[in-house]
């Protein structure tokens, strides 16, 4: 006799939750955890947050992870199943953008380092949308998302899961002010990563 799959993860945990033995606790977790939209408290924290992690891959499943950051509720929540981020002019690579055109599905870690300590992961399938387009849409968007910089373009985010990474082993971070130039901070050589 077969099972339906479970509502959540992918075939790959749960054929490893069935060898090393974890499918009982892994089943608590999804049904506990796991939900299929953004729960009130999800959308608070989100509306709080400064940086968020990416993770998208291309078509043939070669992965990226990226970092975004903006003032506080710069990812703004739409609703309890949708979310926006604007996208920025950065160095002109479009790593991420350019794999949501291929393979819209895009993982988002939100974390706490400073306060609750806690994480938030959202999955979802992403669109890439104009200002305008998404302006005409969404009247209420915020129009001033980080001063003095426009969006070359928003990431629609439709919500398929989202849970709360346990708070047991986020490190705690001390905020302290920036540096007086960002330059300061910079290393001086472009080729600093490099190497040899």
């Amino acid at each position: 006799m077969t099972f339906p799959p479970p509502p959540f993860g992918s075939a790959g945990e749960h054929r490893l939750q069935q060898q090393l033995g974890t499918a009982d606790r892994a089943a608590r977790f999804y049904d506990q955890q796991v939900r299929p939209c953004l729960t009130p408290a999800m959308r608070d924290f989100i509306g709080r947050q400064a940086m968020v992690f990416l993770a998208t891959a291309d078509s043939h499943g070669e992965c990226d992870a990226s970092f975004r950051a903006g003032p506080p509720g710069f990812v703004h929540v739409i609703d309890d199943r949708t979310l926006a981020y604007p996208e920025f002019r950065g160095n002109g690579v479009l790593a991420s953008a350019g794999n949501m055109t291929e393979n819209p599905h895009l993982g988002m870690l939100f974390v706490d380092f400073t306060h609750h300590h806690v994480g938030l992961h959202v999955n979802g399938a992403a669109q890439l949308c104009t200002d305008a387009d998404l302006r005409s849409v969404l009247p209420d968007l915020p129009t001033d998302v980080a001063p003095g910089r426009g969006p070359e373009m928003w990431v629609h985010v439709s919500v398929e899961e989202a849970y709360i990474h346990c708070s047991k082993y986020i490190p705690h971070l001390e905020p302290t002010p920036r540096p007086p130039s960002q330059d300061a901070a910079r290393p001086k050589d472009a080729n600093y990563f490099a190497g040899p």
